[in-house]
């Protein structure tokens, strides 16, 4: 199997550079139409899918984005594994602005978003437990680290609601839990990527620190664009560096097959039409493997 690197751009992440072979397509399923066009090219011998979370320009803020339709839209574009590049506010003194984590796992509070594939007349639980694909997020702190970013390997990423910032009481909260960078948008897109067998690593950029610290003034979006935009190069330089690391063939992922014994709704209770939208996602077990 061929590595396809399908990579979702973040805040100040609307297009990538380096590509070769380039061209854009709509790509839309049953799930209405993804945040924008997807740019598909290579770099170097690695093939791959790049879509803006947000839609170039930001059109979309984070409660608005159709995540379902942005993870089927990169399942039909072929993408083996999926890498996700956000700015994120930091819980943790010693994680600064500037400072790439690769996170490991994720607290959901999310709550106006919808979080599966399968409803409406077809049943599957995956497990969540380790939510980051091992492979793909060394390959990422590899590739930080070569950028020159500050890299912390692991840490956990509290997914809120938006588009507000958070209180201080929130604040305070999520670091009494154990957190470490908050943001928006990583929640439900790496509970949608495990329904879709997609190898997932998260890549958080630091923008600023969260509205728990006594010094300094609360989240502004001015100072976080100008952090923002600082990471854009070296964010751009991941992107390159993870793909120049995807060589040779691909040797599967216990992620590949996640859904083998995840569906529990029987064949002959299943919606026809449920399945029929779940075509690209979990055609592999539907279709192929008749289960």
């Amino acid at each position: 199997m061929d590595w396809v690197l399908g990579v979702v751009g973040g805040s100040g992440l609307d297009q990538i550079d380096g590509l070769t072979d380039v061209r854009q397509e709509r790509v839309e399923g049953p799930f209405g139409p993804p945040s924008d066009l997807l740019t598909f090219g290579r770099i170097g011998e690695t093939r791959v899918v790049f879509l803006p979370r947000h839609g170039r320009g930001h059109r979309h803020n984070p409660s608005e984005i159709n995540y379902k339709a942005n993870i089927d839209a990169l399942k039909r574009a072929g993408c083996s594994d999926l890498l996700s590049l956000s700015a994120v506010g930091s819980l943790r003194e010693d994680l600064s602005p500037g400072t790439f984590v690769i996170v490991d796992q994720f607290v959901d509070r999310t709550f106006a978003r919808a979080t599966t594939f399968f409803a409406e007349g077809i049943v599957a639980h995956v497990s969540m437990a380790r939510p980051v694909c091992p492979r793909l997020a060394g390959f990422a702190a590899e590739a930080a680290r070569a950028a020159g970013a500050p890299v912390a390997e692991g840490g956990t990423y509290l997914a809120m609601e938006g588009p507000q910032f958070s209180t201080r009481a929130e604040s305070d909260l999520y670091r009494s839990w154990g957190c470490d960078v908050i943001g928006m948008t990583n929640m439900p897109e790496a509970k949608l990527a495990r329904e879709a067998e997609l190898p997932y690593a998260s890549v958080c950029m630091v923008t600023d620190y969260d509205c728990w610290r006594d010094q300094g003034e609360a989240v502004e979006v001015g100072a976080i664009l100008a952090v923002v935009r600082d990471n854009a190069a070296r964010a751009r330089a991941v992107v390159r560096g993870v793909a120049a690391r995807l060589t040779g063939e691909r040797t599967a992922s216990p992620i590949d097959t996640n859904l083998d014994y995840a569906v529990i709704t029987s064949p002959e209770a299943r919606d026809p039409e449920a399945v029929r939208r779940l075509d690209a996602v979990a055609g592999r077990v539907l279709r192929d493997r008749g289960l």
